[in-house]
């Protein structure tokens, strides 16, 4: 889904367009971050160019962009991405890597990536990373953002370097861990670096200085720390948020500082998979980093304060105009999985239900377009939470991933623990599994028109890895045919338009 121009967080940057430089690369365009400034680059004029891992079917995301498919971790890809690029955003990131893998993956990227673009001779580069200090931060996550901003520094392109705090928006990960805590505990229990002191910054700030400083050659090649009006501490975020959905809520010290036992638990209370959750509390114990304010000389821009960025965030929720989640990157190689068309063989199991009805294909395919999240799975949706509870002590996403908007679905938008992999309005919608599995998995709703009626059938793919996948098919088999008869009888049930049903 576009933001509509008058949703766009660019309209009023003091900063004056300059389409004139040539074409602009943004690399991790499928991202929270990248998703949102794509819009505004193209708002301004600029021809963009969105580097992907992977071909995405929802072209009408990047309507009016050209889309290239590469890898920064494969250098041999990276010449055509970066091939007449003026100014390249580097927003590569992922926080779901082990720990032994993550600082390993993220600098080969940053050499391969600083290494093309000199060889292309681009004359820009633009990296938004972690506001810590590089030497005494305890967090890994953010030392390692730290040390992929030296890298690109090292080499003859500029690199223009923006340090930030946690980012507040609708859609953002952070924003939601503060938001499900305060809405799901009662009771909050406080670690010693819940007090340590952080300047978030909304994401509409964030967007504007990253198209900012692309229009002002002054910052090119320089660092700037971005942040927002307020210093508060984490349990300052959490009191804000209670206050503002009129919770109350009671905060306990505790002498634990374990931020891998706080994630853990947060997990069971938040949307956001743990190993995020991590990397964001790591986050919370950075204090003391020397701020260079440079910026505001430069791009004099008043900085909303954290309450007035989650009072926006929550409109945006209330309004259904969420453009882009933390879940639109996640799983990491969700871009790169196995597609069911792609399959070399047929799934091994599957299951198949159905029922011919005298409703209309539109009204059945708005049904099906508001399963999940809040709307849940019908009578059968404890059922479903079970499984996600399930998923989520495996470490998995677990069904309150939610999804990003409440009535429409997209290719890539998330429905609880699946993804949607094709969507044909009026037709078809086919998900994807993404919870922990012993096999792949896939959900198809279809609707075929049949003797002046329509036929309304769930499909239920399964391929399997072994004698585990084949004991975890059997075992479940006996659910599915409670659950997806209920499942396509509610949702024929509940369509706008009135008619009769013909079950098979």
């Amino acid at each position: 889904m576009r933001p509509n121009p008058s949703d766009l967080f660019c309209n009023d940057l003091p900063t004056k367009p300059q389409p004139e430089v040539g074409k602009i690369l943004v690399a991790g365009a499928s991202g929270y971050i990248g998703g949102r400034l794509v819009p505004e680059l193209l708002n301004r004029g600029y021809k963009v160019r969105v580097m992907l891992r992977a071909s995405i079917a929802d072209k009408d995301r990047w309507s009016g962009a050209e889309m290239v498919v590469a890898d920064a971790s494969a250098p041999n890809l990276l010449g055509q991405a970066l091939d007449g690029i003026h100014t390249a955003y580097y927003l590569i990131h992922s926080m779901l890597l082990e720990r032994n893998q993550f600082e390993e993956a993220h600098i080969k990227a940053s050499i391969n990536f600083r290494k093309i673009a000199e060889e292309k001779k681009v004359q820009n580069i633009i990296y938004l990373g972690g506001l810590s200090d590089l030497q005494t931060s305890p967090s890994p996550h953010f030392r390692i953002r730290n040390q992929v901003a030296e890298e690109l520094r090292k080499g003859k392109v500029p690199a223009t370097i923006l340090r930030s705090d946690l980012i507040v928006g609708s859609g953002s990960a952070s924003f939601e861990i503060i938001r499900h805590l305060v809405r799901n505990c009662p009771v909050l229990l406080m670690p010693p670096w819940a007090n340590a002191k952080l300047q978030p910054i909304a994401i509409r700030d964030v967007i504007k200085y990253l198209v900012g400083v692309l229009e002002t050659p002054d910052a090119w090649g320089r660092t700037f720390d971005i942040v927002g009006a307020d210093s508060l501490t984490f349990k300052d975020l959490l009191k804000t948020m209670a206050e503002i959905l009129g919770k109350k809520r009671f905060f306990v010290p505790c002498s634990i500082s374990s931020v891998e036992a706080y994630a853990y638990a947060a997990g069971f209370f938040t949307p956001v998979p743990v190993q995020i959750t991590r990397c964001l509390l790591e986050g919370c114990r950075n204090e003391g980093a020397s701020l260079n304010n440079e910026i505001r000389r430069l791009l004099p821009n008043q900085t909303l304060s954290y309450r007035e960025a989650i009072v926006r965030a929550l409109s945006r929720e209330d309004q259904d105009k969420i453009y882009t989640r933390w879940s639109d990157a996640y799983p990491p190689a969700h871009e790169l999985a196995i597609k069911l068309d792609e399959l070399q063989e047929a799934p091994t199991y599957s299951s198949y239900y159905s029922l011919l009805t005298d409703k209309s294909a539109s009204s059945l395919f708005k049904r099906i377009c508001k399963i999940g999240g809040r709307e849940g799975w019908f009578n059968s949706s404890w059922l479903w939470r079970l499984r996600g509870v399930l998923d989520r002590v495996l470490m998995g996403v677990g069904t309150s991933r939610g999804r990003k908007n409440a009535t429409s679905l997209n290719v890539n938008d998330v429905v609880d623990f699946w993804r949607v992999e094709d969507c044909r309005p009026d037709e078809r919608i086919l998900l994807r599994a993404e919870m922990k599995l012993p096999g792949r998995a896939w959900l198809e709703f279809r609707i075929d028109p049949e003797n002046n009626k329509n036929r309304l059938s769930v499909k239920a793919y399964y391929q399997t890895r072994g004698v585990w996948g084949k004991l975890y098919w059997y075992a479940f088999l006996p659910f599915h045919i409670f659950i997806f008869k209920d499942l396509i009888t509610q949702i024929e049930r509940t369509s706008v338009e009135g008619g009769t049903n013909h079950k098979i």
